[in-house]
């Protein structure tokens, strides 16, 4: 799979939807659209999900904050959000089992009234799930608590209470999604910046674009086009109304990754209140501890840092609630993200806006679909294609797909076949493991790639393969180092150091798949080494 011929496609085919934006939401849509037999294209300005959508908490979640919003301001649409989530829980369990699976989570109880004004609400949690419930909640009592967490604070406590939810690969769900949309017939390139809209008659049918990699301009025509950048959606609505008024506001959620000692695999954490009023999570994640978030109003940037203030609020709420010390030295990796907010002037913070998701129409025909979360993405892309077809007098040989159409490795993904990989490649069982959930049906391939010459690990301790560099250049639209160590495999996220080490391994593998001459290899690794010095 190559993005020049998916580039060389949107150079010479009139489309039926444009999409820009390759986070969730733009997949998504793209996927939709497509499925329904629509001439699709989407273009992504840096790399697929590199922002908002591969720095969440790894959750697919209803939103058990959102649910307690909903009952103490009577809020049906925080209710109907909370709804929608629990059943989209359920739709990606389904559809990608082999990135996203149930989480056990327990919240540490250290007063006598919280266990039953949190066991109630969980068994509302459980209530809305209905049929995609993962698991009932209940009560542990102190001892089952810590045998289920040994390393909680024992002073004061009196119990938990546990719950259920979702955990998933955010990044490489990201692209599975992508890919599956190419599977439907998209043409989908990332590395492709939208410069500016294309009208005529006061109707937007288009856009120029340019190729960030190579540096050429072109445009694609389009009936219609949505605009689904996150961050960014006001940038995009500009370029079709220079005076259209902002509807978006940003939030840095800032994620820290520990040691996975802190917790046991299996088990993670909700921490109920923190001091602005938000929920903490201290969740098993790869091997590792992922814990956070912050949630700050933020200036929109392209690479958004983890302040010392953000970190030091993470592990000040984790001091809180685990025995021992855990200090700065402690954290392996730290990053921040942007979260997309639908502006509401009313509200009084943003931990206090909606994350409901919002679609627009502007008078030139740009749809707009912004807010919402990772959990509802599939619905979000309904929705909008929904609208799309709508208000663009689109027409579409096929309803909805997507909520019974497996993403790329889950349809014939065995949770068994680790062990076959482990037995007929030579593999170690821990990187057998690993592949079989980070690729699925298409773990094999990668696996037999590795009996090539690629079969050593990039980094000590960690499953991940060279193998994989190579597979993530050719099958899953790869560019650049930081591509491969970020989010193709989740290095960067969960080891700094490790990934730096790793990183002239991988620009020698890059620069011989891609023909780099020793100039281009030194600027894309010199280039990797300053977004990793960086934290990302």
């Amino acid at each position: 799979m190559h993005r020049k011929d998916q580039i060389g496609r949107m150079r010479t085919e009139t489309f039926d939807l444009l999409v820009i934006g390759g986070g969730a939401t733009g997949c998504g849509v793209a996927l939709d659209a497509a499925s329904r037999g629509l001439k699709v294209a989407l273009v992504e300005r840096q790399d697929f999900s590199e922002g908002t959508s591969s720095r969440s908490t790894k959750l697919i979640h209803g939103g058990v904050r959102y649910l307690e919003q909903a009952i103490k301001g009577f809020d049906v649409s925080q209710f109907n959000l909370v709804r929608d989530a629990l059943h989209e829980r359920a739709v990606l369990l389904r559809l990608a089992p082999h990135l996203a699976r149930a989480i056990t989570l327990i919240t540490p109880l250290y007063k006598l009234w919280e266990a039953p004004y949190y066991w109630i609400g969980l068994k509302m949690y459980d209530g809305l799930s209905g049929k995609a419930s993962v698991g009932p909640s209940g009560f542990l009592p102190k001892r089952a608590a810590l045998e289920r967490m040994p390393t909680l604070r024992q002073k004061g406590l009196v119990g938990a209470v546990l719950y259920y939810d979702g955990q998933f690969d955010d990044a490489r769900m990201n692209v599975s999604i992508a890919l599956t949309a190419i599977a439907q017939g998209a043409a989908v390139a990332n590395y492709v910046e939208a410069t500016g809209l294309i009208q005529e008659r006061g109707k937007v049918v288009g856009a120029q674009l340019r190729d960030v990699r190579e540096g050429q301009t072109f445009k694609v025509k389009a009936r219609g086009l949505v605009n689904a950048t996150g961050p960014y959606t006001d940038t995009i609505r500009r370029m079709d109304d220079p005076a259209v008024a902002p509807m978006v506001s940003a939030s840095s959620g800032v994620h820290v990754i520990l040691d996975g000692a802190f917790i046991p695999r299996g088990t993670g954490m909700l921490i109920p209140k923190t001091e602005d009023g938000r929920v903490a999570f201290a969740l098993p994640w790869l091997g590792q501890v992922l814990a956070g978030t912050t949630d700050n109003p933020a200036a929109v940037s392209d690479h958004p840092r983890a302040t010392e203030e953000e970190i030091e609020y993470i592990l000040r709420h984790l001091r809180r609630y685990f025995e021992g010390e855990i200090s700065r030295a402690d954290v392996k990796s730290a990053w921040c993200g942007l979260r997309p907010l639908v502006s509401d002037p009313k509200a009084g913070g943003t931990a206090k806006l909606s994350r409901d998701h919002v679609i627009v129409r502007s008078p030139s025909g740009l749809i707009t679909i912004t807010g919402g979360k990772w959990t509802t993405y599939r619905k979000m892309a309904e929705d909008c294609v929904d609208q799309t077809l709508k208000l663009n007098d689109l027409r579409a040989a096929r309803k909805c797909q997507t909520n019974d159409l497996p993403l790329v490795g889950g349809a014939g993904y065995d949770p068994g076949n680790a062990a076959r990989l482990a037995q007929g490649f030579g593999l170690e069982r821990d990187v057998a493991d690993y592949l079989n959930q980070a690729y699925g049906d298409r773990s094999e391939s990668v696996a037999k790639l590795a009996t090539q010459g690629y079969s050593a690990r990039l980094a000590p301790g960690y499953p991940y393969l060279e193998a994989e560099v190579l597979w993530a250049a050719r099958e899953e639209l790869a560019q650049t180092p930081i591509d491969v160590l970020a989010r193709r495999l989740r290095l960067a996220f969960l080891d700094l150091s490790a990934a730096k080490a790793a990183l002239p391994r991988v620009c020698e593998l890059l620069s011989k798949e891609f023909a780099w001459d020793a100039r281009r290899r030194m600027g894309e690794e010199q280039q990797a080494r300053e977004r990793l010095e960086q934290s990302l």
